[in-house]
């Protein structure tokens, strides 16, 4: 698994600090503010039970260059929050939060990893007035949680808001 998960942050060009760590998924999912780093002596941790993500701390700076690289216009994108990249009950996500420079909102894109590369499963744009998303959580456990509300599918808009999440399925 955490070779795995070092792969990716390889691949995306993303530095992790520390070992892989463990977490409750809904405590690592909930926590808005950068992970604790874990020591490396104590090596890569692998979750036990499929309550339970294993999680790399990453280093915000690194993901500016992927940001850049993915969307085509440097800059236009800004993390805005730290990122989080994560194996859950076998899957390998990566969710970011940003400042889209070039619509003035914020942005949340989510990612799983699989065999053919990366998809986006989420992006969900917003600010006080409104916000919109296309959605496609359907075939994982996840939702993007909105103003208390729950989304798992779809594209669209809703009432605006300060911050989204991606939050276990309810």
């Amino acid at each position: 698994m955490s070779n795995k998960l070092r792969n990716i942050l390889i691949g995306a060009g993303i530095a992790a600090v520390g070992a892989i760590g463990t977490k409750a998924a809904v405590d690592y999912l909930r926590n808005r503010g950068q992970e604790e780093k874990v020591d490396e002596s104590q090596g890569d941790q692998q979750a036990t039970s499929n309550q339970e993500v294993a999680y790399a701390v990453v280093e915000p700076s690194s993901v500016q260059d992927f940001l850049d690289k993915s969307f085509g216009k440097p800059g236009r994108y800004v993390a805005n929050r730290p990122p989080k990249v994560f194996e859950y009950q076998g899957e390998d996500y990566m969710v970011i939060w940003a400042r889209d420079n070039e619509q003035n909102k914020n942005q949340m894109l989510a990612f799983i990893y699989n065999e053919s590369g990366r998809d986006m499963i989420a992006s969900v744009g917003y600010t006080d007035q409104k916000t919109d998303y296309n959605i496609n959580l359907a075939n994982t456990p996840f939702a993007v949680e909105v103003n208390g509300k729950q989304i798992k599918s779809g594209q669209g808009e809703t009432e605006g808001t300060n911050d989204v999440d991606l939050v276990l399925a309810s």
